[in-house]
């Protein structure tokens, strides 16, 4: 792998390749983008099979968390570490305190988060070395678990995908087929069966299913089955690249909106939703709430501000939409647009700022 040819093509900033012999600690930082500001993005600890599929998984996610972060209105950056290791029997104090001094060396310019493979009390371990962690105990002032606030936004992005593909936002006796039935998605099921959705649900976890049948008076369909329901809205909230060749065709819905990540296999199937008419709310836009409600750690936590700064999702898919029709091209291409363009106003600004300094100190 070509690293810095690498960097140079998709403009990254920084890698960092972190090692204490001690703990075994074996961590990659990947920094793509600071105009907006510090880094923000989340630790993964994953076994990979190498080091260089190590190195693109945290490029990939690192650029990745620049268009989330910069989509969500958020004056961060993007930012990734991955940790080499099994989560599930690697792990020790040391290797986490270690990172926690590595991040602190960087001095603010990349702020960690919780991620696959990653805890809340793996967090509060780096928090004893840095503070410039978020996702930690709430015992710190943090948020605590981030599930129902990224549901909540979920949840107003679906509101704005209903308003744009059927006039009205309202999701009163609307078919939703939920793909899986997790922590996130239970809760984005909550608020939909208190405004008199119809829910379809379908999950590998059966007491997941049975819960939501249970508690929602959801119908229950087999995993197989949940992308051809007679349905309005299909909310993905499972596995990613979901959807594909074999799925597109099934889809029943006017409104593709859920929480799973990289819901896309292809850009193109992004394109064929457009073709069919199907309004896409792009999915780490409408998953965004997560990141918006750690990010607020870092001005002290305040949950009703939070709260608030998440309910603005509905008025970034809108937005979407809107630069949707404008170019004419597919949502999750607008949704890159509205991120790149927000980040080229702020370079822009700040190439102004410094040669404005420059000429007032020729001037003197």
């Amino acid at each position: 792998m070509e690293i810095f040819k690498y960097m140079e093509t998709y403009d990254y900033e920084q890698l960092i390749f972190c090692q204490d012999k001690t703990s075994g600690l074996k961590a990659i930082i990947a920094i793509h983008d600071t105009t907006l500001g510090p880094a923000l993005g989340g630790t993964r600890m994953w076994n990979y099979a190498t080091e260089e599929e190590a190195i693109e998984d945290a490029l990939r996610l690192a650029k990745g968390m620049t268009y989330k972060n910069a989509a969500a209105g958020l004056n961060l950056g993007g930012g990734k570490t991955v940790i080499i290791g099994d989560p599930l029997t690697d792990k020790n104090e040391e290797m986490f305190r270690a990172f926690g001094r590595f991040i602190q060396g960087l001095n603010g310019r990349y702020i960690t988060a919780e991620d696959v493979g990653t805890t809340v009390a793996d967090m509060d371990l780096i928090h004893e070395e840095t503070n410039y962690v978020t996702g930690i105990s709430p015992a710190f002032g943090s948020s605590g678990n981030p599930s129902p606030v990224t549901a909540y936004g979920v949840y107003m992005g679906m509101k704005a995908a209903a308003m744009e593909a059927y006039g009205s936002d309202s999701l009163e006796g609307k078919t939703i087929a939920v793909q899986g039935v997790g922590n996130v998605a239970y809760k984005l099921c909550d608020f939909l069966h208190q405004e008199s959705a119809k829910l379809i649900v379908a999950d590998i976890n059966q007491a997941s299913v049975d819960r939501a049948v249970k508690e929602f008076g959801a119908t229950q369909v087999d995993v197989s089955e949940i992308y051809s329901q007679e349905a309005d809205i299909f909310a993905p909230c499972a596995l990613g690249a979901i959807i594909n060749d074999d799925t597109i065709s099934q889809l029943k819905v006017k409104v593709v909106a859920g929480a799973a990540n990289n819901q896309l296999k292809e850009p193109r199937h992004g394109d064929k939703l457009h073709e069919m008419g199907i309004v896409y709310a792009p999915d780490y836009v409408i998953n965004s709430g997560g990141v918006i409600n750690v990010a607020d750690e870092l001005n002290g936590y305040n949950h009703e501000r939070a709260l608030k700064r998440v309910e603005g999702i509905y008025d970034t898919i809108t937005r979407i939409f809107e630069i949707s029709k404008r170019d004419g091209v597919a949502s999750y291409m607008a949704a890159d647009r509205l991120a790149e363009e927000r980040i080229a106003r702020m370079a822009k600004s700040r190439r102004q700022f410094l040669q404005n300094g420059k000429h007032s100190l020729t001037n003197r």
